[in-house]
C-alpha cells in the first residue's frame, strides 16, 4: 500500500507491469484517464487469460467538475444471426467456448472514447508501452501459466492458442519470457493508424476473416456500426454516501441495491453496515439479476427499474459456469481531478479460446451468457447486448470523490465492492480492505445453489456463525482464493493524499506518485 500527498496521481492494478506503465502516463503528463487506458492495453499483453483486445470494457470517469460519465464499450451479437440459427447449432444452450460465442469486442472503441472524454496524451502515447510489451517479451505471469495448465486441451485445439502459449508443445511455464509479434505488429499499426484499424482497416479485416472462416456470422457491418454508450452513471445516496457504477446491461445496480436495502438507522449512526443484513439482501438482488438483467435497448428494465423491481419468486436460474481469470479492474486517480475505474474482460478464462494467428487477438466468450429460451429477458437476438458482468465503482462521501474501486469476481463483484466498502467505513485502510478473507453468497460451482455462500477460511467466525443461522449454507475455500476476485482500491482524502492499494490474490500492485 502507498499513502502520501500526490504530484501526479495513484494507480493500483491486478499486474504489476501495467502499474508501471500508468505510473509512467501520469508521470509523464498524463492524467487518469491516459493512465488507465495505458494500462488497460499493457494488461491485454501481460494477462491474456483475463483481458485482450477482443474483449468489451465499462469504465466510470470523474471529470475535474465532479460530474461522472460512464462508458460501456459492450458488444452486441451478430446482426446476422438469429436464436433459431443458434438452437440449430447448439440445442437448448449456447456452449461456454468457441466461435458463437463471440460478440462485437467493444474495447478498443472504448478505450478511444475514454481518451477523447479529457485524456491529456494522444492515442500513439498510449498504445505504444503495449506494443513494446508484446515486441520484447513479459514474464509469465503465474495465473496465466496456471491458466494454460487449466485449460490444456482446448487452447492446444486452436491454433492461434497453440502458437502463442506453448514452445515446443509445452505449455509456457512462470518466468519464462512470453512474447506475442502478431500482437505487437497489431497494436504498432493501431498506434500509427488509430482505433478504426481495428474495426475497418486491414487489421479488422484479417481477424474477422478468421473468424468466418470458422463459422462465426459476425460481418463487417457490425464492426462497422458499432459504437459504445456512453452517458450518466446509475447512482443512490445511503447516508451521507453517494455510489455510483454502471447501468444496465451490466449488474451495477446489484451493489447499489443491496448497499440500500441493508442500510438501516443504526448504519446513519455508525457509518457501517451490517455484513449479515448485506448478505441476505444479495441473496435477493441476485435473484432479481438472474432474473432480469437484460439489454435496455432490446427491452430490458432499466437501472432505476432494477433498483426498485420486486424479488422474483421461486427463481433458481440454470448454473453456466463461473468465469476464472475472466476479468481486470483498473482504478487510477490524477492529481488534476480525474479518475477512472475500468473494468476489461474476456468473460471466462482465455475467452472463447479462440485467437487469430495472424493478428495476435484473443476473442472473449461475452455470447455464452445468453439464454437460448425466446421466454427469457436475456434471450439471444441478433444485435442485442447479452447481461454484463463488469461494472465500475466509484464511490463519493460529503459531496468529494473519496474511493476509485475496481475488481474482477464475474457475478460476486457487487459483493466484493461491497465488502470493500463495509472495510473502509469501519476503519479499514485499502490494504486492509483488499487483503481482509471475502464471502459470496449464491453459485460458484455446480454443486452450490443461490443459497450457499461461499467463505474464505479466514472469515470472522462469529460472522460464519451468523450465516448458517440465517439458513446460508457455508462452504470454505483457503485464504486468498481467486473465487473472491483481485480488488484495486484507492482512497482519497480531499486534501491531495491518496492511498492505493492491490489485490494480494493477484499479480499487482499499486504506487502513488
Amino acid at each position: 500500500m502507498n499513502h502520501r500527498t500526490a504530484s501526479f496521481g495513484a494507480i493500483s492494478t491486478p499486474h504489476h507491469t501495467a502499474t508501471q506503465v500508468g505510473e509512467r502516463i501520469l508521470r509523464e503528463g498524463g492524467n487518469a484517464i491516459d493512465a488507465a487506458v495505458a494500462a488497460a492495453l499493457a494488461l491485454c499483453v501481460t494477462y491474456p487469460n483475463n483481458v485482450a483486445l477482443g474483449s468489451d470494457l465499462v469504465a466510470l470517469v470523474h471529470a475535474p467538475d465532479g460530474s461522472v460519465i460512464e462508458v460501456n464499450a459492450t458488444g452486441p451479437a451478430p446482426q446476422g444471426a438469429t436464436v433459431d440459427l443458434m438452437r440449430e447449432r447448439h440445442g437448448d444452450a449456447l456452449p461456454m467456448y468457441g466461435v458463437d460465442t463471440i460478440t462485437v469486442p467493444g474495447a478498443v472503441r472504448g478505450l478511444e472514447r475514454l481518451l477523447a472524454l479529457g485524456g491529456a496524451k494522444t492515442w500513439r502515447e498510449v498504445v505504444e508501452p503495449a506494443a513494446a510489451l508484446a515486441r520484447d517479451g513479459v514474464p509469465m505471469p503465474s495465473s496465466v501459466a496456471k491458466g494454460i495448465l487449466a485449460l490444456d486441451a482446448g487452447l492446444r485445439a486452436d491454433p492461434g492458442c497453440r502458437e502463442v502459449f506453448f514452445a515446443d508443445d509445452r505449455p509456457l511455464g512462470v518466468g519464462e519470457t512470453f512474447r506475442q509479434p502478431a500482437l505487437a505488429r497489431t497494436l504498432e499499426r493501431l498506434a500509427e493508424r488509430g482505433p478504426d484499424e481495428f474495426y475497418t482497416g486491414a487489421v479488422g479485416e484479417r481477424w474477422l476473416a478468421t473468424l468466418r472462416q470458422v463459422g462465426s456470422l459476425l460481418s463487417p457491418r457490425d464492426l462497422s456500426e458499432y459504437r459504445p454508450e456512453v452517458g450518466p452513471a446509475l447512482s443512490v445516496d445511503v447516508g451521507d454516501l453517494r455510489l455510483l457504477s454502471s447501468n444496465p446491461n451490466t449488474q451495477g445496480f446489484a451493489l447499489l441495491r443491496a448497499v440500500r436495502e441493508s442500510w438501516t438507522a443504526a448504519s446513519d449512526a455508525s457509518g457501517a453496515i451490517d455484513p449479515v443484513l448485506l448478505a441476505e439482501a444479495f441473496r435477493r438482488t441476485n435473484a432479481v439479476r438472474d432474473q432480469f438483467l437484460a439489454d435496455p435497448m432490446r427491452g430490458g428494465l432499466s437501472g432505476e427499474q432494477l433498483l426498485d423491481v420486486g424479488v422474483p419468486d421461486g427463481v433458481d436460474a440454470p448454473y453456466r459456469g463461473r468465469p476464472m481469470g475472466d476479468t481486470v479492474g483498473i482504478a487510477v486517480a490524477s492529481a488534476d481531478g480525474y479518475a477512472v475505474s475500468l473494468i476489461q474482460s474476456v468473460y471466462f478464462q482465455f475467452g472463447a479460446v479462440v485467437l487469430d494467428p495472424h493478428t495476435g487477438v484473443l476473442f472473449q466468450n461475452r455470447g455464452a451468457s445468453f439464454s437460448l429460451d425466446p421466454e427469457a429477458a436475456n434471450a439471444f437476438a441478433p444485435g442485442k447486448r447479452p447481461g454484463h458482468t463488469l461494472m465500475p465503482v466509484l464511490i463519493e462521501r460529503g459531496g468529494e470523490l473519496r474511493w476509485v474501486s475496481a475488481t474482477m469476481g464475474g457475478q460476486g463483484q457487487p459483493q466484493i465492492h461491497a465488502q470493500l466498502l463495509e472495510a473502509v467505513l469501519t476503519g479499514s485502510d485499502p490494504a486492509a480492505a483488499v487483503t481482509r478473507p471475502r464471502w459470496l453468497v449464491g453459485r460458484q460451482t455446480p454443486s452450490d445453489t443461490p443459497d450457499t455462500v461461499t467463505v474464505e477460511n479466514g472469515v470472522d467466525a462469529a460472522l460464519v456463525a451468523e450465516f448458517d443461522r440465517t439458513g446460508l449454507a457455508v462452504k470454505r475455500i483457503p485464504d486468498l482464493s481467486d473465487v473472491v476476485g483481485h480488488a484495486n482500491l484507492i482512497e482519497l482524502d480531499g486534501l491531495g493524499g491518496m492511498t492505493a492499494a492491490s489485490d494480494p490474490r493477484s499479480d499487482g500492485s499499486a504506487v502513488v506518485c
